[in-house]
């Protein structure tokens, strides 16, 4: 028995949720992140607990490769491929992100040419040697790569290496050999599937950030070890499940989306606690949004990512959308004359102005305080001073270049900043065939609350719901979260002509694979395997990925599994072709290690509202409107609020508009709804 923690660092906050085993009791807090050194954040929040030796299991959500590859601050890498194809990461795809603009300049992949590298090796379709690799070439290129002295991390990505990986094997044994303070990607450790480009710009991603996250984890293991933490201590993975600190280093790509997984994880627990299957999650921090989708109870995952427009990183990961829109989203005016919000942020540095610590630029936080949304008197349960003034002359600034009143200025920006993020909703949503009517918007981080209402109108979504513990909701995924760890690899077979003892052998090999992986984590329990496939008509370019239940394939397994290939193309794209042949691309494989959970306590009854807390003037649309004040801790379950109104708390605070009502159910989550509804 002892404390599971969850540890969210932020763009501007770094969150905790301390869940005690034995109590069943969660407390949560939260300081400024401290951008130069995110650890020393951590560090002074892990001052507020009391028994750090009492701490069975830490998770630690970090954006450190994320950062590494937005900012393009991460190494320079050496590209090493087959004879004839080192201008893959350049060439890319023959797509275009906008058809008819002619400025329009294709991403930059994360290699300089002159770092490309070929050797004389090749395989063919099928993984035989046409061309055997030569030790005395990849010797030489080794120490021609070692007497230029500039590359800091090399990727390895041959032909056809996912069906035989023979020579990218042969050539990391070499480099660690000849280069040892070098690390190696190769390509079927990180993406063992087929398509070239994908996964080139994957393994390039990998080695790209494998220097600085190395180090990073190293400083922080250290550190840790110094606290008596060192071997409880998890990091989380895209996919939304943890691994130690050396497996992370070993594969840092698999940390692209780590810190916004929390959130969907919690999200996937609160749609079957609370019976609502279809969520649409939105978590608006300090410096970014991101939205995913639950759909029946579970979250979506996806292996079609892209860090920016052309760039993928196809592993598998919770499918999460984010945008440069927080609360320290920056307004401003463009050359246009037009009012523009984001995507630069204020951050935790200079933050916002009226955190009075050297920000001067108007914000989303700004706007919000200058609107009577949020009180100064109130942030942070008023643990942490800010000061109105300095946001209210913020926005003036801004308001005189604009020839508009104060109010109305914070007004348009916080309204711009939503349609911003309704854009994000819509891309989960709409872009994928949902109907926004099917879902709830759940509100979450610390600025969510103070836009869920306005976004649910925007949206077209019916409700809303904000959680309990909001600003800390993406920690509280953390504590609820697995150890899990995905394989995956291309099989290519068809309807017509299905190979079921190679199929089968095949997935038994990545099952193995994977559930190694898990137990040299120390997981040594019952673990739950989950199989998947990614099916097309033949002949079509995309995929549509459907669970496999049986341990191998069978007549029966497959008919069943072609059937309800045609009901999903039905379902998604409002057509299905009888008696085609279809295509399986790729398998997949997770293997999940169960961890214990919090078990939510509930309310006692109530009826009525909460008794209130006082009246102040909140900005809506056009004018101020008097709003009730209200306590979340104050509610019952059952108990309700007519908006206008702002329902506060320690690390955020729910704005309910007029015409909406605001209802507590049995675990505290409040569930906004129009009262004609």
């Amino acid at each position: 028995m002892g404390y599971l923690v969850g540890v969210d660092i932020g763009g501007t906050f770094t969150d905790f949720v301390s869940f005690d085993t034995a109590t069943n009791e969660i407390e949560v807090w939260k300081n400024l992140s401290t951008p130069g050194d995110p650890f020393d954040g951590v560090l002074d929040g892990l001052t507020k607990m009391e028994h750090l030796d009492g701490i069975q299991r830490l998770r630690l959500g970090t954006t450190i490769a994320t950062n590494a590859i937005l900012q393009r601050a991460g190494a320079n890498v050496a590209y090493v491929t087959t004879k004839g194809f080192r201008d893959i990461p350049f060439i890319q795809r023959g797509n275009r992100k906008a058809h008819y603009d002619m400025t329009w300049i294709k991403a930059k992949p994360l290699v300089k040419r002159r770092h490309c590298y070929e050797l004389d090796e090749r395989l063919d379709a099928k993984g035989g040697v046409l061309k055997a690799l030569d030790d005395n070439e990849v010797r030489a290129l080794a120490a021609k790569i070692k007497a230029e002295g500039a590359v800091e991390a090399i990727a390895v990505n041959f032909l056809f290496s996912y069906l035989n990986p023979a020579h990218e094997v042969r050539v990391k044994e070499i480099f660690a050999e000849e280069l040892p303070d070098i690390p190696t990607s190769i390509s079927y450790e990180v993406l063992p599937k087929w398509k070239e480009y994908e996964r080139a710009s994957t393994t390039l991603a990998d080695a790209y950030v494998k220097p600085l996250v190395g180090r990073s984890f190293a400083t922080m293991n250290k550190r840790f070890d110094e606290l008596a933490l060192g071997g409880r201590v998890a990091v989380m993975k895209s996919n939304g499940g943890e691994c130690s600190f050396d497996a992370a280093a070993a594969q840092p790509v698999q940390m692209t989306v780590s810190g916004p997984t929390g959130g969907v994880v919690a999200s996937r627990a609160l749609s079957k606690l609370i019976d609502v299957p279809n969520l649409v999650t939105f978590d608006m921090g300090g410096t970014s949004t991101d939205c995913a989708t639950i759909i029946n109870g579970e979250e979506n995952f996806t292996t079609s990512f892209e860090i920016e427009w052309g760039l993928p990183i196809q592993v598998p990961m919770i499918d999460v959308r984010t945008i440069g829109a927080g609360g320290g989203s920056i307004a401003w005016i463009d050359k246009g004359g037009l009012l523009q919000v984001g995507p630069q942020s204020a951050g935790a540095d200079p933050a916002p102005a009226c955190y009075g610590k050297g920000g001067i630029e108007p914000t989303v936080t700004d706007a919000n305080l200058v609107l009577g949304r949020l009180n100064a008197e109130e942030f942070l349960g008023g643990d942490m001073h800010i000061d109105a003034k300095a946001a209210h002359d913020a926005v003036k600034r801004i308001a005189g270049e604009l020839k508009m009143g104060v109010e109305e200025t914070a007004n348009a920006i916080v309204q711009i900043a939503n349609n911003n993020m309704v854009g994000a909703l819509r891309s989960v949503l709409l872009e994928r065939g949902h109907d926004p009517r099917d879902f709830s918007l759940l509100g979450f981080g610390g600025a969510g609350p103070l836009h869920v209402n306005e976004l649910m109108v925007l949206g077209n979504i019916p409700q809303s719901i904000v959680p309990i513990n909001p600003g800390q909701f993406s920690a509280f995924g953390f504590v609820m979260t697995d150890a899990r760890t995905d394989k995956q690899r291309t099989i290519q077979q068809t309807s017509a002509r299905f190979d079921q003892e190679v199929s089968t052998g095949l997935m038994s090999d990545l099952v193995e694979m994977a559930v190694n992986e898990v137990r040299e984590q120390g997981y040594s329990d019952e673990l739950e395997i989950y199989r998947t496939v990614d099916l097309r008509y033949l002949g079509q370019n995309y995929e549509l990925q459907l669970p496999y239940g049986g341990d191998d394939f069978t007549d029966a397994g497959l008919t069943d599994l072609w059937k309800r290939f045609h009901e999903a193309h039905q379902a998604r794209f409002n057509f299905h072709i009888p008696g085609e042949t279809i295509e399986m691309v790729n398998l997949s494989i997770a293997v999940v290690a169960p961890s214990p959970k919090p078990t939510l306590t509930t309310l006692a009854k109530g009826s009525g509202s909460p008794k209130k807390k006082g009246e102040r003037a909140v900005w809506f649309d056009k004018a101020f409107e008097k709003s009730s004040v209200y306590d979340r801790a104050d509610f019952l379950d059952g108990q309700q609020v007519d908006g206008p109104a702002i329902i506060r708390e320690s690390a955020s605070t729910t704005v309910v508009c007029p015409g909406y009502v605001a209802r507590a159910d049995a675990y505290g989550n409040l569930h906004i709804a129009n009262k004609r509804s």
